[in-house]
């Protein structure tokens, strides 16, 4: 893509990237609203049977999701248009979905401005190794990254490793305000869960939250492993890196079923996303239908998405993601071949 065509790419998005107040208080209201009846019938569905407040978990779990993009949102300041009402509303929003605000905030704003930079890995991004760089680690290296790589382990323990440990501690370079509103949100989670477990018994609240917090924290990290890790994929050297293809090309366009779609605040149309972070998540799909570049781009369904859990390594050679077995096989056939030779050369 020249650099002509990215900023005509950049123009034509740029009249999307204004906040509408009204749009932005409808999503609060069916989103908030819906989530909280969800667990109070929850709640009330225990006296009866709990097969019947698990599934109301379930869906409480998805509207937790949907929060969570809203808090994504004013993160990156989209949400509303003062910088002001984000903050507050991405402090509450972080206390339900169990996310610092100043301190994600600036993690994924790394990310925004790295993503797919091979030079720039490790800062609010998912663990990606080079397959020469997994070859040349060591032992301990290697199983810790297939450990890590494990879908049981990413997709099972990552959201009680993140959530309650990782979120809960600041980097040792944060600053003051950075510190505070993490220590804030800590206080305000603990008082949250304190008084509800007051108002309905801390086994009630166990057996509600625990399965809305666990299901909610297994999509979100699917859903941000998926929009960057698919088969064909971006990254480059930092020398040959370029912002607008890392979006286009590196951010995967999510494409879900309506209701899905819906509950994950459009956060399928990543693409759009990371060309443009002021894009509030309710013109996602605006953008991508009223932008032809950015229809031609990498697309992945719900069934094409599970293909991605076989990508373990980032074959620098062929551009693509490839599997421990596929690495596996490559290194063998080499080996196999000059056997053959051998035994050749002795008849």
């Amino acid at each position: 893509m020249t650099i002509q065509k990215q900023k005509n790419l950049r123009k034509q998005v740029a009249p999307f990237e204004k906040a509408v107040m009204k749009d932005s208080i409808r999503q609060l209201i069916n989103t908030f609203l819906p989530f909280f009846t969800l667990w109070f019938l929850a709640y009330e569905s225990l006296s009866i049977s709990y097969f019947l407040a698990f599934p109301l978990t379930v869906i409480a779990a998805g509207f937790l999701v949907r929060i969570f993009i809203i808090f994504h949102d004013c993160c990156h300041y989209s949400f509303f248009k003062s910088r002001q009402h984000n903050k507050i509303l991405g402090t509450i929003t972080g206390v339900l979905t169990m996310f610092p605000y100043s301190q994600w905030g600036h993690s994924h704003a790394i990310h925004h401005a790295t993503s797919s930079n091979l030079d720039k890995r490790g800062t609010g991004d998912i663990w990606v190794l080079t397959v020469t760089e997994y070859k040349e680690a060591s032992i301990w290296k290697k199983i810790a990254y297939r450990l890590y790589r494990n879908p049981f382990i990413m997709f099972g323990v990552g959201p009680i490793y993140v959530f309650l440990i990782t979120n809960r501690f600041n980097q040792k370079n944060a600053k003051k305000q950075e510190r505070m509103n993490t220590y804030l949100t800590n206080v305000l989670i603990v008082a949250l869960a304190a008084a509800t477990c007051w108002l309905v018994g801390w086994q009630a609240f166990l057996l509600i939250q625990g399965p809305i917090f666990f299901i909610s924290g297994s999509i979100g990290i699917w859903l941000f492993y998926v929009q960057h890790q698919f088969e064909d994929s971006y990254f480059e050297e930092d020398e040959h890196w370029d912002y607008v293809k890392a979006a286009v090309e590196g951010s995967s366009f999510y494409k879900l079923p309506k209701l899905l779609q819906w509950l994950t605040g459009n956060i399928g149309f990543h693409h759009v996303h990371h060309l443009s972070p002021r894009v509030p998540n309710y013109k996602l799909e605006a953008v991508h239908q009223h932008t032809q570049p950015l229809q031609n781009v990498p697309t992945i369904t719900l069934a094409t998405s599970l293909r991605s859990l076989r990508f373990r390594l980032w074959d620098e050679e062929n551009k693509m993601f490839v599997s421990f077995k596929e690495i596996k096989t490559r290194s063998a056939a080499p080996k196999a071949s000059r056997i053959s030779s051998q035994t050749k050369a002795e008849l």
